[in-house]
């Protein structure tokens, strides 16, 4: 139980500080590459890699067509959608503006558990989801921002991102997968790589060989592969069985304030006044939507359902 515990501080700490600047390599590498090309590579690379390992360690690679099917869901839901296209996104938007916009995770995680499960809200919630829509509100009507060309396209994409995200972490949390995190990492890494392909042939996207990448480019793509990918996301798959999806969502209101730091420090991005009043507002919501009380006890072997 001990170490039960201390691998859950890990793995939180991992989606914490490592997701958080995978918005950093993300704009790095896509202003060099064609974003659907760019995450298939690195998920088809990862998800070979996770394979290797797993046989290397002699895990159970079996899976049931239920498993598989399920992988397949939400390998599209996180990778493809909620993250390809997120990554789509940010050839229009500043890496630490997206950050703010998918802080909003957690709130569209609580309003899928009340139209699913027909949970009611809280107190906490419910100012929680005022605040958060508030922050939203003052985020994306900032007139410097919404007036640059393919801005708006960009900001209702990432929203449809990040529910695409909320709904694969509460799909994730019911759905009968691999008992190995590290197996069900590999299979939706493996998915995701093929269907991003897919569409990166479809939208007749140029294929630039590694060795015509720079060095800054390679060294992101090593980066969002083996720890934005294979460490990061394994830490994700393992929290979604052990702790509530809400819980699991606080990396949300963490990752932007890496993502901004790192913006700011790398690609001298700037945040205007209103957004950093804004964000304030929309990470108080998120925390009040994710402190509110819960009458359950985590268990390895009884995984909480949201």
């Amino acid at each position: 139980m001990k170490n039960s515990k201390i691998l859950i501080v890990i793995a939180f700490f991992t989606i914490y500080i490592v997701w958080g600047s995978t918005y950093l390599f993300n704009k790095i590498a896509v202003t060099a590459l064609p974003a659907f090309f760019m995450a298939s590579i690195r998920f088809s690379v990862a998800g070979i890699l996770i394979m290797i390992i797993a046989k290397i360690m002699k895990l159970n690679l079996r899976i049931t067509k239920k498993q598989l099917l399920n992988c397949f869901i939400s390998g599209v839901l996180f990778l493809v959608y909620g993250n390809g296209v997120f990554v789509w996104a940010l050839n229009y938007l500043d890496s630490g503006f997206a950050a703010l916009l998918a802080s909003t995770q957690p709130l569209f995680v609580l309003i899928l558990l009340r139209l699913i499960d027909r949970k009611p809200m809280q107190k906490q919630s419910i100012i929680g989801v005022s605040l958060g829509l508030m922050g939203m509100y003052l985020l994306v009507s900032q007139q410097s921002i919404t007036t640059s060309e393919g801005s708006l396209l960009g900001i209702f994409m990432i929203f449809t991102c990040v529910l695409s995200w909320a709904y694969g972490g509460v799909f994730v949390s019911k759905a009968d997968l691999p008992k190995n995190f590290f197996v069900t990492t590999g299979y939706q890494m493996l998915f995701a790589g093929t269907v991003l392909l897919l569409m990166s042939f479809s939208f007749n996207e140029t294929m630039i060989s590694p060795l015509e990448w720079s060095q800054q480019v390679q060294f992101s793509m090593v980066m969002l592969v083996v720890f934005g990918s294979i460490i990061a996301f394994t830490a994700f798959n393992y929290l979604l069985k052990l702790v509530s999806t809400e819980k699991v969502a606080t990396s949300s209101y963490v990752n932007p304030i890496v993502a901004m730091f790192l913006g700011w420090y790398f690609l001298d991005e700037v945040l205007t006044t209103q957004s950093i009043i804004a964000s304030g507002i929309l990470l108080s919501g998120v925390y009040f939507i994710t402190s509110r009380k819960r009458i359950a006890k985590v268990s390895a072997e009884e995984p909480i359902k949201p």
